[in-house]
């Protein structure tokens, strides 16, 4: 029998590469990719190391070889391999980048890699490092100095994974992307130049490409001479006679074809139309036109890696723990009615034999699991940090989690309470008791505090971050109080802060316990329970009836719960390997 353990923390209730290490030749044509001398059309399925298992790596390798593709796209996150400031971990778990490519090319695809630095991917900060936002005034995809200090680290860093897997050097890697749709962003074309310079100092000698939307200005601003043009998507002629003016000596190829959509919190699914799809589809196949699945297979957001979107100041939209994509191949790693759609049609197309499906990943079923409640976010006795004005998590190296604030009130003790600002989503306690709870989006960050006998009433706040913003102009986005907190217009100083990040450190790291401080009829309660297993394989966990928390099983962080529940969600599809587990919400 396998015993399990659940923790639930709930804030309220064709074309080949050979296996040998035979070189090849890719290079950019007028019109078209090169392969050896020849016109390549690339049919390419993106997938993100990070976001599957690894264990399931070659299984998802194989369904975009048996839907007809012949190259993998791959984004790589830079936060998650430079772990903590200068430390890279490019070798455990579905970090070992070499091996993801290694496997590729036993699986006879080729590689395109998009590496960053900044990737969007609706990834937490866009793949940028939070510690970046350490710097009161750092400015990011630029020639800022101190963020060209950290992209020069992890490029050289990457590099030295990524120079023997070139396809000059015998490896399946042909292409590489600079920057990610920098035309929606900037037009600083000397950082994009110094992006590649520091790729070819590296011994990178692959061509180069860049991604950006089909129209002019972004064109302009995000193409630099001489690498590939990427379309965003490029679903029509007009989008690729776009590309010939920006460069008529490059190719160009749809770097995003957008078989689904992303979703974030409080939505209903993303289940775009498949006819536009398949239009599109045929347009490209017609045309030979190169082109990439955004995304072949979406996976996982597991942890806190999901990031979020926000076009106003005062709008802000968290993505979902699941990143399913409504992708060809869904989340659990099973086609889809849509993958079967794209077979068939790519099948009409190409000159060489798309092979049977793989076998799919065994499911299985879980007994009931009966949760108790072990203890409350107060109970932590933990460090205080003493400071006259809040400060962000990122000011203390916490990338999400919790933190919580506390002030005595001196002065106003009731009235309107503002948090200048909420990121994102904030507990208001006044004299231990819960008053409400404030959402960043919006713009309306105030609360109302009851008046009080208690002469010196004791405030808190209890911050959640929910991934940082990952596109367009508004990534500078700190988590927890980011400014001040005001009562009645007043300005609440002297606060004592203390760090919860609820990763995977800190949930098996047997915190103190203070049971005196246990409060009853309270959000922030941790749950337990155990579960047995006679055999191991994929499961899925109901969290359709719970309200906003994270789920932990053996201390490792999975699915987030949703804060506002609009539909029922089943998240998501994980892999029960070990005999014993521990399951928690909190």
């Amino acid at each position: 029998m396998k015993k399990l353990l659940i923790l639930c923390f709930l804030l309220q209730i064709n074309a080949v590469p050979a296996l040998c290490q035979t070189k090849h030749q890719f290079v950019l044509g007028k019109d078209d990719f090169l392969l050896n001398g020849k016109p390549f059309q690339i049919i390419s399925g993106e997938m993100h190391p990070a976001r599957i298992p690894q264990e399931y790596w070659r299984h998802r390798i194989q369904m975009a070889k048996a839907m007809g593709c012949n190259t993998i796209a791959a984004y790589l996150f830079w936060n998650y391999h430079e772990t903590k400031e200068g430390v890279f971990d490019f070798s455990t778990g579905n970090r070992n980048v070499a091996e993801f490519v290694r496997i590729c090319q036993e699986e006879g695809l080729w590689v395109i890699l998009r590496p960053g630095p900044y990737v969007c991917a609706e990834w937490d900060f866009g793949g940028l490092p939070s510690y970046l936002l350490k710097i009161p005034d750092i400015k990011i995809r630029c020639m800022d100095p101190r963020y060209m200090k950290a992209v020069t680290r992890y490029i050289n860093q990457l590099a030295k994974e990524v120079i023997p897997l070139q396809c000059t050097r015998g490896g399946p890697i042909v292409m590489i992307q600079i920057e990610n749709e920098y035309g929606s962003y900037g037009n600083d074309k000397k950082y994009m130049e110094a992006l590649r310079a520091l790729w070819i100092k590296n011994k990178i000698n692959i061509p180069f490409y860049t991604s950006d939307g089909p129209t002019s200005y972004m064109l302009e601003a995000g193409n630099i001479d001489g690498a590939a043009i990427g379309l965003d998507s490029g679903s029509s002629a007009k989008d690729f006679e776009e590309a010939n003016k920006r460069n008529p000596n490059v190719p160009a190829f749809s770097g995003e074809t957008y078989p689904g959509w992303l979703t974030h919190w409080g939505e209903k699914w993303q289940r775009p139309d498949t006819n536009g799809l398949k239009n599109e589809m045929k347009f490209l196949l017609q045309n030979k036109k190169s082109f990439n699945f955004y995304v072949i297979h979406g996976g996982t957001n597991f942890g806190f890696t999901a990031g979020a979107n926000a076009f106003s100041p005062t709008m802000y939209q968290p993505d979902i723990t699941s990143y399913d994509y409504d992708a060809p191949i869904n989340e659990q790693g099973q086609p889809t009615a849509k993958y079967f759609m794209l077979r068939n049609l790519i099948e009409q197309y190409v000159d060489y034999k798309i092979p049977a499906l793989p076998k799919p990943i065994e499911t299985i079923e879980i007994p009931d699991i009966t949760l108790y409640r072990a203890h409350n976010i107060f109970n932590y006795d933990l460090p205080i940090i003493n400071a006259p004005q809040p400060k962000p998590m990122e000011a203390f190296n916490q990338n999400q989690g919790l933190i919580l604030y506390k002030t005595t009130l001196f002065g106003h003790k009731s009235g309107k309470l503002k948090i200048w600002e909420p990121h994102d989503y904030a507990l208001v306690f006044l004299n231990g008791v819960f008053i409400d709870t404030v959402y960043r989006d919006g713009g309306n960050w105030e609360v109302m505090l009851p008046k009080t006998e208690v002469a010196n009433p004791i405030l808190e706040i209890l911050v959640e971050g929910m991934g940082h913003i990952n596109f367009a102009q508004f990534m500078i986005d700190r988590k927890g109080i980011t400014d001040r907190v005001t009562l009645n217009g007043m300005t609440l100083m002297d606060w004592e802060i203390t760090l919860l990040p609820m990763d995977e450190t800190f949930i098996k790291g047997n915190q103190k316990l203070n049971q005196k401080r246990f409060r009853e009829d309270m959000p922030c309660n941790f749950f337990k329970g155990t579960f047995q297993l006679t055999k191991t394989g994929d499961t899925y966990f109901d969290l359709s009836k719970y309200s906003k928390g994270v789920l932990y099983i053996n201390g490792q962080p999975g699915p987030l719960l949703e804060y506002r529940s609009s539909t029922t969600l089943i998240l998501p599809c994980v892999v029960v390997k070990k005999r014993r587990k521990r399951i928690a919400v909190v």
